[in-house]
């Protein structure tokens, strides 16, 4: 058989064709040869019989006889068990997943690049061909023998034109003719047409907007015409002259001529309004339909990943795919594929007993693994579930205390949902050792990760001995935002309904305060309180309000209350993208427009919340509620640097209650680092602190240029001369003892110091 080097290279047009035949093809053998291998029917063969041969003519019309060869013998085998000839065991199938495994890597390559890596595969395919056509000879008659593929250089070469033609009726003759064809469209495109499509929504909601401009103007010219009205009666009862009557009377007539021309006008503009709504709905629609695909394009590669996995450890587990059909946006669908992954890969590894142990418990012997996808509430429903061992919360709460994340005794009090929590921890692993599959700290942050990129949610429940059930919550669309729009600052700004928790409002007097941090309490448990305006940075400035509206949002590990001017209501929004120029804006998404053309920005949660994150670790948050943002900045500044929460709290008390600004840091290096951050009028310091302890404190204090003038105060439980030598020595203006100070002195010494607040 003469090789790929003896004939000429292949025209390149074509050879795209076979790759596109390829990639489908091979797609079918690797998804259905797992089912064939639980239902070795001949209905569920012949489909695959005929790819392994759709592949075969595509290999022969582009003139590549190592593709040929293997393909040939696939379809021989598959033929043969179609017909009853040969009975498909595992190992058959091991080895015809081999051989698809050559065509599923060439449909990666670029289709230049085709032959020279069919090539490279040489080894592999004469290897397989080989075990193909051995287990023929041991399942066949000696009188049906395998047919021998056709030389390529037995006939003449056919021309391009005749390659087409026949790459063309081979590739219809697989494929059912149906409505249902498929282009290819680029993805930039068909974003670009999705960016059209939305506006082209947005400008025919606004044409409702000229039909109450044309009914102002109608009641502005019926006004009109009462006057020209009035003035005719009066002119006809003074006696006017005659000219004047005519006049009039035909301005009357020209303005009933008006009046008429208007109502029809608004009457066909209403029409044609809702016209283009109609048609620019239905192009929306349309786009976005084109923008889903089958969940099923998706998982495609998963029945034969769980086959493998389980084949390799022992296990017998049946896959199922359900809502094969559900329509998945297409970056949703490329975004799935690793959290599904690692999820079906934990669940054969870490669920899955042995057949043995699941015998001795009682299960039958093979486990099931389910994927679904289906719609509902508005959101695409992902669900991965197994019958498996499921997740031992005695175990799991061992293992949270062994990585020291908390305590024995607040273990002891988590809950399951709690304790499930920490499996979502970047580097979190249940694995007692490390193999290929588990214990390399890839954890379930995978998913977490993609579920918030999207705006989704996870949730997982789990029996131990019944199984675990992971919940994936995602939009339909990444396209379309349902959003909440909030009013900050005089602006609007949306942000996903997904990522919101809860909307309240509460007054500025129930808020507390704790290490100069305001916080309200929800469910229990403390929620910090922050100003939108502050975290976006904008310039205006609070104004006392009865009622504070407080959005609260979170990650995985922090939850915040985001103050807003107000909550404006709820929308759908068509999603814009920012320009890659702009780079990124911190906490900004994307954008979109309302209805009315308005341009909105988009903010992204977890970027706001690193950015709260930041403005806590630098200690600088401003007051919301009462108006107390404007009034800060005026009063006198007092940082209080102590490792104990409870003498900063008493210090805070004591200094807010007198009216100065009051800030706090929990140890000499936080507090060095507040104060290259922020200005303060005094410094109150402690001096046995970790990192860096109030003698180095104050000493830095007085050896930088620009804070050397900064008033500096030890508070501090060392009350020998010795330790007040060495704090007055380091530069410490005051030095008192906690074990005598009492209110009015140490007040009395601020006072001294720095003044009224």
């Amino acid at each position: 058989m003469n090789s790929t080097h003896d004939n000429p290279a292949p025209d390149l047009s074509l050879m795209d064709l076979f790759r596109i035949e390829v990639e489908n093809h091979s797609r079918v053998l690797e998804t259905d040869l797992v089912k064939v291998e639980a239902d070795p029917t001949p209905t569920r063969i012949e489909p695959l019989m005929r790819a392994a041969h759709s592949i075969k003519g595509a290999a022969r019309i582009v003139g590549l006889d190592r593709g040929v060869t293997l393909a040939h013998a696939m379809e021989d085998v598959l033929s043969a068990a179609q017909h009853g000839k040969l009975k498909l065991i595992s190992e058959h199938i091991d080895l015809l997943l081999r051989g698809n495994d050559v065509y599923k890597h060439l449909a990666t390559f670029e289709p230049s690049a085709i032959p020279a890596q069919l090539e490279q595969s040489m080894a592999t395919i004469q290897e397989v061909t080989r075990e193909l056509r051995a287990i023929l000879e041991g399942g066949q008659s000696a009188s049906a023998a395998p047919p021998v593929p056709q030389p390529a250089g037995s006939a003449a070469p056919p021309t391009p034109e005749q390659k087409s033609t026949t790459l063309a009726t081979a590739a219809a003759s697989d494929h059912e003719k149906t409505d249902d064809s498929f282009v290819r469209v680029q993805a930039a495109s068909l974003n670009r047409l999705m960016g059209l499509a939305g506006e082209s929504l947005v400008q025919a909601k606004s044409l409702p907007a000229f039909s109450s401009a044309f009914l102002r103007i109608k009641t502005a010219q019926q006004d009109l015409h009462a006057t020209l009205e009035n003035v005719a009666q009066s002119q006809a009862s003074e006696g006017s002259t005659e000219e004047i009557r005519l006049k009039l009377n035909e301005s009357l007539g020209q303005s009933n001529q008006v009046s008429l021309l208007i109502a029809k006008q608004i009457e066909q503009l209403g029409l044609y309004a809702q016209r283009m709504e109609y048609l620019s709905n239905r192009l929306y629609d349309e786009v976005i339909a084109s923008r889903m695909r089958p969940f099923t394009d998706g998982v495609h590669g998963f029945p034969r990943m769980v086959r493998d996995l389980a084949r390799q450890q022992g296990k017998q587990v049946n896959f199922h795919i359900e809502g094969e059909e559900t329509r998945v946006d297409r970056d949703i669908l490329e975004m799935l594929e690793a959290p599904l992954t690692h999820l079906l890969r934990n669940a054969v590894d870490h669920g899955m007993e042995l057949p043995q142990e699941r015998s001795q418990s009682g299960k039958p012997a093979d486990g099931t693994l389910v994927v679904e996808a289906r719609h509902g509430g508005g959101m695409l429903q992902i669900l991965v579930k197994d019958d498996g061992r499921g997740i031992d919360p005695e175990s799991l709460r061992r293992q949270v205390v062994a990585k020291n994340y908390v305590t024995q005794e607040m273990a002891d009090n988590l809950t399951q949902p709690e304790l499930i929590d920490f499996l979502f921890l970047p580097g979190f692993s249940t694995s007692e050792k490390v193999t290929e599959l588990s214990g390399r700290g890839v954890g379930l942050d995978v998913v977490q990760n993609m579920v918030n990129q999207v705006g989704g949610s996870v949730r997982v429940e789990s029996q131990a001995g019944a199984g675990t059930t992971f919940y994936l919550q995602l939009p339909l669309t990444l396209s379309v935002l349902r959003a909440l729009l909030v009013d900050i600052d005089g602006e609007l700004y949306a942000i996903s309904l997904a990522r919101v928790d809860r909307l309240f409002h509460l007054a500025p007097a129930d808020l507390q305060i704790l290490e100069d941090r305001q916080f309200c309490l929800m469910d229990k448990e403390p929620v910090g309180i922050i100003h939108g305006r502050q975290v976006l940075q904008l310039p205006g400035s609070g104004t006392a309000t009865a009622r504070l509206a407080i959005m609260v949002i979170s990650d995985r590990m922090n939850r915040y209350g985001l103050v807003v001017d107000r909550f404006v209501g709820q929308r759908e929004l068509v999603v814009l993208p920012l320009d890659q120029r702009l780079g990124k804006i911190p906490n900004v998404g994307a954008g979109a427009i309302m209805d009315d053309g308005t341009p909105i920005l988009i903010l992204d949660v977890d970027d706001m919340v690193r950015s709260i994150d930041k403005l806590l670790t630098h200690g600088k948050l401003a007051r919301v509620g009462g108006g107390t943002e404007a009034r800060v900045a005026a009063r006198k500044h007092v940082l209080v640097v102590d490792d104990s929460l409870t003498v900063r709290e008493v210090e805070r008390k004591l200094l807010e209650h007198r009216g100065y600004e009051v800030s706090v840091a929990v140890d000499g290096m936080d507090g060095w680092n507040t104060l290259q951050t922020g200005k303060a009028d005094l410094v109150i310091s402690d001096i046995d602190m970790p990192r860096m302890n109030g003698i180095e404190l104050v000493r830095r204090i007085k050896q930088s240029p620009h804070l050397s003038q900064l008033p500096v105060m030890i508070v501090s439980y060392k009350d020998r001369e010795e330790d007040r030598l060495a704090g007055l020595e380091a530069g410490a203006n005051y030095y008192l003892t906690k074990s005598s100070f009492h209110d009015e002195t140490l007040l009395k010494v601020v006072q001294d110091l720095i003044g009224e607040p």
